[in-house]
């Protein structure tokens, strides 16, 4: 039932997408594990597309925020205003009341306006004047920022990008796979007749079962001397925190469950490695930037031992 459910979703975003097997395996991860997911990139490269047919392949409510220096707070999450004919404030939800939340260039907003969306990603719920009201379940947020443009934008601060489960990038397509887009587009347009293949309580069940997944103890340690490498590296300023490592347990777990299996393997643990912890890194600044975490990782991937213990014993 749950392997069906997830390539039902999988094969149905690949009737819009092409060529991002690897990607929506990842994002699905983050969805069934309760994380959130920033996706890094180029405009034009189906961020938008790709969060549009995961909500339509699960029947979710889907909302996408534009976000600008201008954008308040109160955009996001609603506000009270008087209704004149009821006499009384009357509650206006904002657009972070839904399923899956589209924060597209989340780095061009103010931090005040940044900030408003840490409740939501961390508590599932909004405060307004006092009051607070949860969001249903599911609540997943995908936000997008561009590598390229830093111009009027406001990094976010290593507090916020580690409230996201993963950190991804869409990438560019192959020549035969940007032949496959135009000749899938040329005459059609395929989010158009994108139809759900799961309802919202198949999806909650997948993120309740998850975590039956089996992790052996081996490998647990196998993590964790993954983590603190983080910690005891030279090039690194600030290693994975204790969420982190929370995160990347949970992620081999849903990565695992994605991929037909009810117990972990080490290639799940590498998988997941760098989307999960390279943007939790704070590197010292002889390194480079953040672009450059995605290599500490791997070459803390490729120092530590990869466990060889007979799995089925």
């Amino acid at each position: 039932m749950k392997n069906s459910t997830l390539h039902a979703i999988k094969e149905n975003i690949e009737r819009v997408l092409i060529g991002k097997s690897n990607l929506i395996d990842l994002i699905l991860t983050s969805l069934i594990a309760g994380g959130h997911v920033l996706l890094e990139d180029i405009p034009g490269t189906g961020k938008t597309v790709m969060a549009k047919s995961l909500a339509r392949s699960i029947h979710a409510d889907f909302s996408r925020i534009q976000f600008t220096p201008d954008l308040l707070p109160s955009d996001i999450t609603g506000l009270n205003y008087f209704n004149q004919k009821e006499g009384d404030f009357v509650f206006k939800k904002g657009p972070a009341f839904c399923n899956i939340l589209l924060a597209d260039e989340i780095n061009r907003a103010t931090p005040r306006t940044q900030s408003s969306l840490l409740e939501c990603m961390e508590e599932k719920q909004i405060t307004v004047d006092g009051v607070t009201r949860k969001l249903e379940d599911p609540f997943f947020v995908i936000a997008t920022q561009n590598p390229l443009e830093t111009s009027g934008t406001f990094p976010l601060p290593e507090a916020q990008l580690d409230r996201f489960f993963m950190q991804l990038s869409m990438g560019l397509p192959t020549p035969e796979e940007e032949l496959a887009i135009m000749n899938r587009f040329i005459n059609d347009q395929p989010l158009e007749r994108l139809e759900a293949v799961c309802q919202i309580d198949e999806l909650l069940e997948l993120q309740r079962s998850y975590s039956s997944t089996f992790v052996h103890p081996v490998l647990r340690t196998y993590m964790v001397s993954i983590i603190q490498a983080t910690r005891n590296n030279p090039n690194i300023v600030s290693g994975v925190s204790p969420r982190g490592t929370l995160a990347f347990l949970r992620a081999a777990q849903a990565y695992a469950m994605v991929q037909g299996r009810e117990y972990v393997i080490p290639e799940d643990i590498k998988t997941i490695a760098i989307p999960v912890l390279a943007h939790r890194l704070v590197l010292s600044r002889s390194v480079g930037n953040m672009s450059d975490s995605g290599e500490v990782i791997k070459s803390i991937l490729d120092e530590v031992p990869v466990p060889t213990e007979n799995w089925n014993a």
